[in-house]
């Protein structure tokens, strides 16, 4: 790779990633998950799951290998969280304990950011609330609702539902009393939580943080919003990949959370951790227009050009580039046209990769997903295969998994965008001495 030189700030505080962990429609660990990365599909297919769905039943033993007293407070804490809780403190978990982290550090120098969707708010928990205030007929009355119907409505329902519970709970299960945020940003939000926390430890307010990111689809508010941003299919069968042509590559509703640790490089390597990356460069940016698709485009490609400025890099040092890939056939062709114009013609033919005919639409999971996907390229030195699904502006991705000739596994850049005109880009690459 090419490095320029970097101002004093950037070099006193570079950032390793040292902590992965992930809970996925492929798996709940990452060996799993790698495994299922890069078997043909047919290989990995569950008949036991529905499509999209996390390999995940929000059971203790769902969270593997615990110490006994942090398996006490989780155990103790599931029934106060909804899935999208379950799946981020999972993933988190497995984050913390895979850096062993949390026996190098003081409380008050760690710290959380998490991107979270929508508030989760599920039909079934008003039922009974709702079958209170009925008639003799069946119709609703609306004077009951404060005598008989808020009674019915578990007292402490409204903390499930948060989109800061995630956050929440890591912080309290491990005593992480360093700085915390959530971010709810939709397909941005995880990058977004990277970007804060380089921040939150280049300014020293804190030496090490957790980020990640949970999301779903699947859950009945969730789907109806990203249908109407036409971000996810209308059906889709996973056994039948004609199906997903059909609709235009658009991923299918999914759900999962991914999670990575970051600390101080220097103090990462004097600690002897396991170095799986350091994030070379962080960008967002927004562009409003009378075309939000084109918008995003835009945003997309200036992003691309300021993590990379950042970062000390020039496209051709780029190794892969995992796109996001989501979204209407606008929204993708407005993607492809960022690539381009940031690596030139040539940009689509470089090791673009895409997850979404595996993984699917996770709202903010899914870019967890696939900054975890991608620092597995560089742990094992290779490039998953993409998917028979998996589509940029109509071109079919490299479905190699070892491209040869040249670096692929040293460095990349992780894209993320809504198309409303919001895009955001991560520059990983391996650490050098």
């Amino acid at each position: 790779m090419t490095f320029v030189l970097r101002n004093h700030y950037e070099q006193e505080r570079r950032i390793a990633i040292t902590g992965l962990g992930i809970v996925s429609p492929l798996g709940r660990t990452t060996g799993r998950f790698w495994e299922c990365l890069t078997s043909p599909p047919a290989t990995v297919e569950t008949a036991e799951r529905s499509p999209g769905t996390a390999d995940f039943e929000g059971r203790i033993e769902d969270f593997d290998e615990l110490p006994p007293a942090i398996k006490k407070t989780i155990r103790k804490s599931l029934k106060l969280m909804n899935r999208e809780t379950q799946l981020g403190v999972a993933a988190g978990q497995q984050a913390l304990l895979n850096s062993r982290i949390l026996e190098n550090y003081e409380p008050d120098r760690m710290g959380i950011c998490f991107g979270a969707g929508n508030v989760s708010v599920m039909p079934e928990d008003f039922q009974s609330a709702v079958e209170a205030c009925l008639d003799e007929e069946g119709d609703f009355e609306l004077d009951r609702w404060g005598p008989n119907g808020i009674s019915e409505i578990a007292p402490l329902w409204l903390l499930k539902c948060l989109p800061n519970m995630p956050t929440c709970h890591l912080a309290i299960i491990n005593d992480l009393r360093g700085p915390n945020n959530t971010i709810t940003q939709r397909d941005v939000s995880f990058a977004l939580a990277i970007a804060e926390a380089c921040r939150t430890i280049r300014s020293e307010d804190a030496d090490a943080m957790l980020v990640g990111a949970t999301g779903t689809t699947l859950n009945s508010i969730n789907l109806v919003h990203a249908r109407l941003e036409n971000e996810v299919s209308d059906h889709f069968d996973s056994a039948d990949s004609e199906s997903h042509d059909e609709c235009n590559g658009m991923p299918f509703p999914s759900e999962g959370a991914g999670a990575i640790v970051l600390e101080d490089l220097h103090a990462a390597r004097q600690r002897g951790a396991t170095i799986y990356g350091e994030v070379l460069g962080a960008a967002s940016a927004s562009c409003l227009g009378h075309d939000g698709a084109s918008a995003g485009g835009h945003a997309l490609a200036g992003a691309m050009r300021q993590a990379l400025r950042r970062a000390g890099l020039l496209p051709s040092d780029i190794g892969h580039i995992h796109a996001h890939a989501r979204g209407s056939a606008i929204t993708r062709a407005a993607e492809s046209q960022a690539i381009n114009d940031v690596f030139g013609s040539t940009g689509l033919s470089k090791h673009v990769v895409t997850t979404n005919g595996r993984l699917g639409n996770a709202g903010p999971g899914t870019g967890a997903m696939e900054m975890v996907a991608s620092l597995l390229v560089l742990e094992h030195g290779c490039v998953f295969p993409s998917d028979a699904g998996d589509h940029l502006d109509g071109h079919r991705l490299n479905r190699s998994v070892n491209h040869g000739g040249g670096a692929v596994w040293d460095s990349f850049l992780s894209l993320s965008m809504v198309g409303r005109g919001l895009g955001s880009c991560i520059a990983v690459g391996t650490s050098d001495e």
